[in-house]
């Protein structure tokens, strides 16, 4: 004989509860609990030119929110990568995170603004000296092989090097996340309020071509945020409502954006995280992508090498960004 397996009521009767518990006891039938299973949180790593653009300072906050993530680290990738991670190391301090190691990629000569320096050298800090970003990315790849995710989120200096010191070890990433590319609409394409904006040669891929060309011929598992999905634009309204909760890491995202020191942030590289936690807000499409000598990501007839996304909600996003980052 077998008996049905009952899911239990949130509210019972004292003698049924009784008759349920000896039944469960003795083993005549199992109940099934109406809950969710705890799913193990996503192991991950994020890579970041933070301190130039503001959108990777909302990017960060907005996986310290998320506990489907388990940040192993935080890499610094193109320019002045010490100061960079000394601003990723205070952000993580003030939001109660100095646990989460910060690694330091080679540095590099350039010529743009960081506009959150201030904020790096600001702080106060209990490592002297970060280690360096290739490495540590390839040690925790062989502590959890199969299971990391790499969120990119600025140039592929990081992982352009990785690649060429143990390719094979790269290819054991569960998979790369980035913000990066433009297919088939370029910066400043609002569609249906003008023409057509031709590709642009993205921000992200343009600064190390040849690492963005290593990425999308590695093998690796490959899902692209491009300009096509990423033009969110924070306005006054959503800014108003994120900086005044009065949060530390709200008051950190509110002094980071004075100092950065223009209106209205566009959050490309938040997309990137949120994809690793809800991938139904930028659904992907399979595409074989060359990248150009000049940094143009163009898709090509052949064997898919990359899933990208090519249209997002920006309501549905910010419903989710806004309501995770503003969480009490």
């Amino acid at each position: 004989m077998t008996l049905a397996r009952p899911t239990i009521p949130c509210v019972i009767g004292d003698w049924r509860l009784v008759s349920l518990f000896i039944l469960v006891f003795c083993g005549a039938i199992r109940p099934q609990m109406a809950c969710p299973q705890n799913l193990s949180p996503e192991k991950v790593i994020i890579d970041t030119d933070i301190g130039d653009d503001i959108d990777d300072a909302f990017a960060v906050a907005l996986a310290l929110r998320s506990p489907e993530l388990q940040i192993l680290g935080v890499t610094t990738t193109f320019g002045d990568t010490q100061l960079r991670a000394q601003l990723a190391e205070r952000l993580l301090t003030t939001a109660g995170r100095p646990d989460i190691p910060v690694a330091a990629g080679a540095p590099t000569h350039v010529n743009n603004t960081f506009t959150q320096r201030a904020y790096a050298e600001g702080g106060h800090f209990d490592r002297a000296a970060h280690p360096g970003a290739v490495d540590f990315v390839l040690e925790q790849i062989r502590r959890y092989p199969n299971q990391i995710t790499l969120i990119g989120i600025g140039p592929l200096v990081n992982v352009g090097d990785a690649i060429d010191k143990d390719p094979a070890t790269f290819r054991k990433l569960k998979r790369v996340v980035i913000m990066g590319g433009s297919i088939y609409r370029g910066y400043d394409d609002y569609v249906g309020y003008g023409p057509p904006v031709p590709p642009s040669a993205e921000w992200n891929i343009v600064q190390d071509i040849a690492g963005a060309q290593k990425l999308f011929a590695s093998g690796v598992s490959l899902y692209v945020m491009p300009v096509d999905a990423t033009e969110l634009k924070l306005d006054e309204v959503k800014r108003a409502f994120l900086f005044r909760q009065g949060l530390a890491l709200t008051d950190a995202l509110t002094i980071l954006y004075h100092q950065w020191g223009y209106q209205t942030p566009t959050l490309f590289d938040p997309m990137a995280v949120s994809f690793a936690i809800r991938p139904d807000l930028c659904p992907v499409t399979p595409l074989h992508i060359r990248v150009d000598s000049k940094g143009f990501t163009v898709p090509e007839p052949g064997e898919p090498n990359a899933q990208v996304c090519l249209q997002s909600n920006p309501d549905q996003f910010f419903n989710f960004f806004l309501k995770r980052v503003a969480a009490p």
